[in-house]
């Protein structure tokens, strides 16, 4: 049974999540204001946080900010009434995982709890390291190894080849990468996702007797490695 913590001021709305989300199938913890729900963090270990971010105390960006300083992983939920994109934005930085705005439906709130759980679960089963041709990515360590050259990315270029290379032969849309690497909430431009590519093949490629991502035009990208004596 997987445990969400509710970090919500509203007296109403903090009651009525936890009884809603318990008949879901959820154990459910709550606090009221900022300095509280950062420390049920700490010591309750969650598997989820769902965080509103006009807090007392403390607001829920820096209690995401802070959360984030000691464990990457938990997947975090912003609930606030504040819309806009900056909002979203400054959410996403602080480490934010997803965001819904008020008002919302215990359905919809459910629905993406599940897949913030999901893609937290694929993401704790992953390999450690992935070795493709003479490619090799650590999960763990963020470094990249070509013919046992370390090669150096960029961050977001590094998570574009580990969506890519987590599934060779799978064809990614541009808006399958932008969701993956940048969130749903904000995608990335075509162009930015274009420049990204050049980037890493100009990277591993270079040193590789194999090329490795294939452009299928119109559609996106692919990784797989083929020998360049057979392919040019």
């Amino acid at each position: 049974m997987a445990k969400i913590l509710v970090i919500e001021d509203d007296p109403l709305i903090r009651e009525t999540l936890e009884y809603s989300l318990k008949g879901a199938g959820f154990s459910v913890a709550t606090a009221e204001n900022g300095i509280q729900g950062l420390d049920a963090v700490k010591e309750g270990n969650p598997d989820l946080i769902l965080l509103d971010l006009l807090l007392p105390e403390m607001d829920g960006f820096e209690v995401g900010k802070r959360v984030r300083e000691f464990d990457e992983n938990v997947p975090i939920i912003m609930i606030t009434a504040l819309e806009g994109q900056r909002n979203k934005l400054k959410g996403f930085s602080v480490g934010a995982d997803d965001y819904i705005t008020k008002p919302f439906s215990i359905e919809e709130l459910v629905a993406r709890i599940n897949a913030n759980l999901k893609r937290t679960l694929k993401k704790a089963n992953k390999p450690s390291t992935i070795e493709i041709g003479d490619l090799r990515l650590d999960l763990t360590k963020h470094t990249v190894e070509v013919n046992g050259k370390e090669i150096r990315l960029r961050l977001k270029e590094f998570q574009l080849l580990t969506v890519l290379a987590s599934e060779p032969g799978v064809l990614f849309t541009r808006q399958d990468l932008a969701e993956r690497v940048w969130g749903y909430e904000f995608y990335a431009s075509s162009r930015t996702i274009d420049v990204h590519i050049r980037r890493i093949r100009t990277h591993i490629e270079e040193h590789s007797k194999f090329s490795y991502i294939h452009t299928v035009h119109g559609l996106g990208y692919k990784l797989q490695a083929e020998e360049k004596s057979l392919c040019e």
